[in-house]
């Protein structure tokens, strides 16, 4: 028997196994009224509901439904209303400037863009047939009533359309399939652990890789799912505190503001013994992990993996082998980006590219076929980073061979900034790389030969009116001429390595 794997068995289930529990709380905090507290029946109800709408607003089976919005029980349900159905969901990074999200609103085709409303005076004019801003008024839009039309379920049909940055200056539709999201999630969920006892914190924005897949997951288990709107230690800990929150995931930047918001905590740290937190984006220094273990007293478990690969690859978690190690020794361990997930197969080329194959590798990228046969080659995806596998079969990140720059979890293109940079009249040569930043991992920072009288301050402002503001640098320094080899090439790793000549690691 072969049964479709799809989205919507994760909510069916949810609803008939514990349809009475509550299954959401959304933030209280945002522009929108809060949807009330959710049971996993209302959710389930409200997801269909979705569904209903964009059928009546006229999106066919296999349409795009883009959304831009920070978290919450919309967006949540979202998720679920536009694939579980047999529409196409395209969460975009609400940090993205305006052209941008107009650039992957067209280049997905989106029929219809749901704005949160903070950002609806940005974008509400975008090129999307209807635009509707998040809200109490205009949910009777969104969740409508009836039973929406069938959709013959193929676990091969493209569920997500997840755009990422990645190392040219357009953003790239990296396209899962419902089998995709139900292995990464299957397999997630298993190795870390999720139950139904678990309460999830959404620490980490939804609209990256899906909420990693987590949200499928903790439905399918009757996970209560709290909704957090914005990143704040304190806050994060007030909520571990009230809801017995014991798992979340996050870039390490979020370790970063917990750790400091615990320094200044008043009682005993929430969640001590009973919380763990997962986390990627960049290999955190073995310092703040850990801390994480003698200062929260949480579990620490890191993840390696890409948009494309849905994400997870490998895990890095404490195992009873090292029981009897001190806290630095674990630490140290817990540091390797992991052991490959099941399933998962990794192989280093001879210099030194990690490779990877699975069940949940990306289908393509959305109309874009070229870039999908340079990403996956003799049936082996490649990730564009730099590592190597040890004795104990985990896999380190040692370099990014990418051109790309991890910042507080943020992907940042660094020729996209040169392209900005190239374009001020005054600039003449731009080199942009990452540096080590105690706070994000890594910073952008835009080493340049102009012509003329122009400061440092003049081209960051510069950038900061042509791009997002988490990919500017935060520091610009003018060179009299950028090291380059005899036939013209930037020599990028030389003029890294000032910067990084005290890691173990180049990247952070």
């Amino acid at each position: 028997m072969l049964v479709p794997l799809t989205v919507r068995d994760h909510i069916d289930r949810a609803d008939l196994v514990y349809g009475k529990r509550v299954g959401v709380i959304d933030e209280p905090d945002q522009p929108a009224r809060p949807l009330p507290n959710l049971t996993y029946a209302d959710f389930a109800e409200r997801a269909k509901a979705m569904a209903k709408g964009f059928e009546k607003l006229n999106v066919p089976l296999g349409g795009r439904v883009a959304l831009v919005s920070q978290n919450s029980s919309r967006m949540l349900a979202f998720l679920f209303g536009t694939a579980a159905w047999g529409r196409v969901g395209v969460p975009i990074n609400f940090r993205l400037n305006r052209e941008e999200i107009k650039y992957i609103i067209e280049h997905s085709g989106s029929e219809i863009l749901l704005v949160d409303p903070e950002l609806a005076d940005s974008l509400g004019d975008l090129p999307a047939k209807n635009v509707i801003v998040l809200g109490s008024e205009t949910d009777r839009d969104i969740f409508s009533t009836g039973e929406p039309e069938p959709w013959e379920a193929d676990e091969n049909a493209t569920a997500t359309i997840n755009y990422t940055s990645g190392t040219t200056a357009r953003p790239k539709g990296v396209e899962m399939t419902h089998r995709m999201l139900w292995t990464n999630a299957a397999i997630f969920g298993w190795e870390a652990g999720v139950n139904d006892r678990d309460v999830y914190l959404h620490t980490l924005p939804m609209f990256h890789c899906n909420g990693w897949g987590m949200p499928f997951a903790l439905t399918a288990m009757g996970v209560p799912q709290i909704v957090l709107r914005k990143v704040d230690g304190p806050e994060i800990l007030r909520r571990v505190e009230k809801h017995g929150v014991t798992l979340m995931c996050g870039a390490p930047t979020v370790v970063a503001s917990i750790l400091e918001a615990a320094s200044e905590w008043e009682g005993p740290i929430p969640g001590a013994g009973r919380t763990r937190i997962i986390v990627a984006g960049a290999p955190p220094p073995s310092s703040i992990i850990e801390q994480v273990e003698t200062e929260l007293n949480w579990e620490f478990i890191q993840i390696y993996g890409l948009t494309e690969t849905a994400p997870l690859l490998t895990m890095s978690r404490g195992r009873s082998e090292w029981d009897d190690l001190t806290s630095g020794e674990r630490a140290q361990r817990l540091g390797r980006a992991g052991a490959p997930a099941l399933g998962v197969k990794i192989k280093v080329t001879d210099d030194g590219e990690i490779l990877a194959r699975s069940n949940h590798v990306l289908k393509g990228y959305w109309e874009q076929p070229k870039e999908t046969k340079e990403a996956i080659r003799s049936g082996w995806f490649h990730t564009g980073d730099g590592g190597f596998v040890d004795d104990d079969n985990y896999v380190s990140i040692a370099d990014r061979k990418k051109d790309v720059i991890i910042s507080g979890g943020e992907n940042v293109s660094s020729i996209e900034v040169e392209d900005v940079l190239f374009s001020h009249e005054a600039v003449i040569e731009a080199a942009v790389i990452g540096v080590p930043d105690e706070k994000w991992g890594e910073t952008v920072k835009a080493l340049v030969v102009v012509n003329g009288q122009i400061t440092e301050q003049d081209l960051m402002d510069y950038c900061r009116e042509k791009l997002a503001h988490y990919k500017c640098p935060t520091s610009i320094e003018l060179r009299d001429e950028l090291a380059r080899t005899a036939t013209g090439k930037l020599q990028k790793y030389k003029l890294r390595a000032p910067y990084w000549k005290n890691q173990d690691k180049q990247v952070n």
